[in-house]
């Protein structure tokens, strides 16, 4: 029998907490594009496990940190993304590129730090990876090297499709009623399609699943024991991109002449990138999707959603246009992969009975194992 995990790795609150502590803040995660930090006092915030952080443009220098003010807790940057100086509202304390507080308002009239006690104010900084236009960034005081959680393969593949992201980029984030982990495993299922997706992204791309008999015979051996490297080995496998699909029939959108596409082969391209990143190119190059699922609970997932043509070679009047068209057919096949989760979701309950898995869904039994001796110290 290949069986899922049991039902309270989706509903725990006590499983979340240990997800938040042992995945989330210890693991590389998509911090946003750079190309929405570009300028000067550029920022994006986000919310990772719990923890406010904010990605900031110092003079071309991109820092993360905290986003607490160590005067009184209050959130430094308030807007998801803007062009400020890293300053806080409530009392008007300024931060540097250093993250220390370099104009405190009134210091020596209310505050009245000695000069050892103003040294230590250091708002918190995380560690900050680019990969061509992605920014990632990791809460872990000693991060893993980037490399040991993603290989050179699949780095130099992300950041080389990244560097062909358009500037003008629409977004919107929806919520989902499921637990995160459904959405990778729904990612690493070639089978659904045929069902799920009949009449939308089934009609023109042509998924094929496939049994790979090597992974069906690992994921279903003997675990053994694991030391740190060993398991960083294991996680750089669940990252992985590349043509996916072929296409079963390209249209000559006019918008596409005005377009740089990246690479020339006619599929449909996805990158994974564990735990919650997933990018895709559904027409060869032309246009590109980025989907983040953000875990919210046990049962609720954020799914923040970015569009983007490739680059223009020259500007059209109707470009805002042909994102909005992207961005219907989008959310058309997310919505059904939504649906389909929620009812995944909404069938769980304690008693409820393990799945069976079949003999394609390796690599999904391969996650698991990593997730389930991470997660609850199995052997």
């Amino acid at each position: 029998m290949r069986s899922r995990m049991s039902a309270r790795h989706y509903l725990s609150d006590e499983v979340f907490a240990r997800e938040r502590v042992d995945i989330f803040r210890k693991l590389w995660l998509f911090g946003g594009l750079r190309t929405m930090l570009d300028a000067h006092n550029a920022f994006i915030t986000r919310e990772v496990a719990g923890v406010p952080v904010v990605i900031q443009n110092f003079n071309g220098e991109l820092r993360a940190f905290e986003n607490v003010c160590l005067h009184r807790s209050a959130r430094l940057q308030w807007e998801t993304v803007g062009r400020r100086p890293l300053l806080c509202r409530y009392h008007g304390w300024g931060y540097n590129v250093a993250g220390a507080p370099e104009n405190i308002p009134l210091h020596d009239e209310l505050y009245r730090f000695g000069s050892d006690e103003r040294k230590s104010l250091q708002l918190r900084r995380f560690a900050l990876m680019v990969a061509g236009n992605l920014v990632f960034i990791n809460l872990d005081p000693d991060p893993m090297p980037f490399e040991e959680q993603f290989s050179p393969d699949f780095i130099a593949s992300m950041s080389s499709s990244s560097n062909a992201y358009d500037g003008e980029v629409m977004s919107t984030t929806l919520h989902g009623r499921f637990n995160w982990k459904l959405a990778y495993e729904n990612l690493r299922d070639a089978n659904h399609p045929r069902f799920v997706h009949a009449q939308s992204l089934a009609k023109n791309v042509e998924f094929v699943a496939r049994v790979d008999p090597m992974l069906d015979a690992e994921s279903r051996g003997p675990a053994g024991a694991q030391s740190q490297a060993e398991r960083n080995a294991k996680l750089r496998r669940f990252s992985f991109g590349g043509p996916e699909a072929s296409l079963g029939g390209s249209i000559g959108y006019t918008w596409r002449d005005h377009v740089l596409r990246w690479g020339s082969q006619d599929a449909y391209f996805n990158w994974l990138a564990y735990p919650n990143l997933h990018i895709a190119s559904s027409d060869g190059g032309h246009s590109f999707t980025i989907e983040h699922h953000v875990p919210v609970a046990p049962d609720r997932t954020d799914i923040e959603i970015y569009w983007m043509t490739a680059k223009k070679h020259r500007r059209y009047a109707y470009s805002s246009a042909v994102l909005a068209s992207l961005m219907h057919g989008s959310n058309l096949v997310v919505g059904e992969d939504i649906r389909v989760m929620e009812e995944v979701q909404s069938g769980l309950h304690p008693d409820a009975p393990p799945g069976t898995q079949g003999a394609y869904e390796g690599r999904n039994r391969l996650v698991e194992r990593w997730y389930t001796t991470l997660v609850d110290g199995d052997a």
